[in-house]
């Protein structure tokens, strides 16, 4: 599934991978997670990527919590993504870690698993999570604990042109009922319309979560629980093979434009640049794509392959997690200020969907009427979907993942490889790497 967030993390995985290979075992040596709010003067240093906006937005809820605390200050410390991985594993190597981090999934268990964050389940005293998804919640789990919270949510959707379906007079389809074999239908019959100036879908193939959604459409996982590949090759070959039917058929572009605009910016995509009619996408990229494109798109909830286990398929992708250094010193205050972030309106009211769609359902509710259309739709995209248990969080020595995706898509769509070789090849290779960590 082409969208930025993927390649956002393919720039990361060498910062991801000096991470796993410079922490030491570090949990022990932070305060009381559990115990009172200090009256004395308490400092937190606070760790972000992300724009300047992020920056101004999460400064403002700064400056509304320490008006609320007075005596607890809190120092941010933000980066560009590149550089992000790399500055955290330093410092969480030299036990110098700030006191609250703003986490992705990809390097969650890495550092969880090394003992760098605290279990969050010991703050529960500061920190409440009852104002989450169960579903949501478990994406911040390892091993049974909770080491992140999400700050926001989103499900992955089909993002429709219906401004070029109505002028190729096709209708919408009813999302409620179709299959992918209506998808290639109705893609077949826009490309035919078009005289070829447009493709009916744009090509995925190169993040994990379009993996994970045709795994669990099959009643599959990407992931066992033990973190080891679980991915039945057939059902992967099945993936492959769907979408280079879809490029051989003129379904989706070439292969040469699909890897071209795969690694390209947002702006540069089939959707955005309304040369696709369907595209998968997070729903949070709807207002993005929507600004590029200037024309009218709409949120769609995936085909399906027909089968029962398809019902649930749907999943919460954090945005990204809020986790607590395991050596802070003010752990409490520091699980205070999460909540803060997490759950009041207060907070929401400031950040909006800037790290996606509120998890918080309250904070959600209380912010939708002061979202733009764009942002409105993709929170009330959530409350369509059936949502199933949250996919097991990404193994320690999986972030490579996209990268290895990547490769074996493009070797399947430029036939060097068959669907099931590269399925057998990218499963031994993926679980190479997990056994290597």
């Amino acid at each position: 599934m082409n969208n930025g967030l993927s390649r956002r993390s393919l720039l990361s995985l060498g910062a991801g991978a000096v991470a796993a290979s410079t922490l030491a075992a570090c949990g022990g040596g932070g305060g009381d997670a559990g115990g009172e709010i200090s009256k004395d003067a308490v400092k937190l240093r606070f760790t972000w990527w992300g724009s300047d906006a992020r920056h101004k937005r999460t400064q403002q809820a700064i400056d509304l919590f320490t008006k609320k605390y007075p005596n607890i200050t809190i120092s941010g410390e933000f980066k560009e993504w590149n550089g992000y991985w790399d500055s955290l594993a330093t410092t969480v190597a030299a036990n110098d870690a700030p006191d609250i981090i703003q986490m992705d999934e990809l390097y969650l268990a890495s550092y969880a698993e090394r003992g760098a964050l605290l279990d969050l389940g010991t703050a529960a005293k500061h920190l409440k999570t009852d104002g989450i998804d169960p579903a949501a919640l478990d994406t911040g789990k390892v091993d049974g604990k909770q080491y992140a919270v999400p700050t926001g949510v989103a499900a992955y959707s089909m993002v429709v042109n219906t401004t070029l379906l109505e002028q190729y007079k096709i209708p919408v389809p009813d999302d409620s009922t179709w299959t992918w074999d209506d998808l290639k239908r109705i893609g077949l019959e826009v490309s035919k319309a078009s005289g070829g100036k447009v493709t009916g879908v744009q090509s995925w193939g190169f993040d994990a979560g379009g993996v994970n959604i045709w795994a669990r459409q099959a009643g599959a996982t990407l992931y066992d629980a033990s973190g080891k590949v679980s991915i039945p090759p057939a059902v992967l070959a099945g993936y492959w093979q769907y979408l280079l039917d879809l490029a051989k058929q003129g379904i989706a572009p070439a292969p040469s434009v699909t890897v071209e605009r795969a690694g390209a910016s947002l702006d540069q995509s089939g959707t955005a640049t309304n040369t696709s009619a369907f595209g998968t996408w997070w729903n949070t990229q709807l207002t993005s794509l929507s600004a590029a494109s200037g024309q009218q798109l709409k949120l769609l909830k995936l085909p399906t392959n027909g089968q029962a286990a398809a019902a649930e398929s749907p999943y919460y992708k954090p945005s990204m997690f809020w986790s607590i250094s395991s050596r802070s010193k003010h752990p409490a205050e520091a699980a205070l200020f999460v909540d803060f972030l997490l759950n009041t309106t207060e907070a929401g009211e400031v950040l909006l969907t800037d790290r996606g769609v509120p998890s918080n359902s309250t904070v959600r509710s209380a912010i939708t009427g002061k979202l733009a259309d764009t942002d409105k739709a993709a929170a009330e995209y959530l409350a369509t979907l059936k949502v199933g248990a949250a996919p097991r969080v990404t193994p320690n020595g999986a972030s490579g993942i996209e990268a290895i995706l990547k490769r074996h898509t493009e070797e399947v769509l430029f036939e060097r490889r068959t669907p099931q070789a590269a399925a057998e090849s990218f499963i031994k290779e993926l679980q190479t790497e997990i056994d290597a960590a």
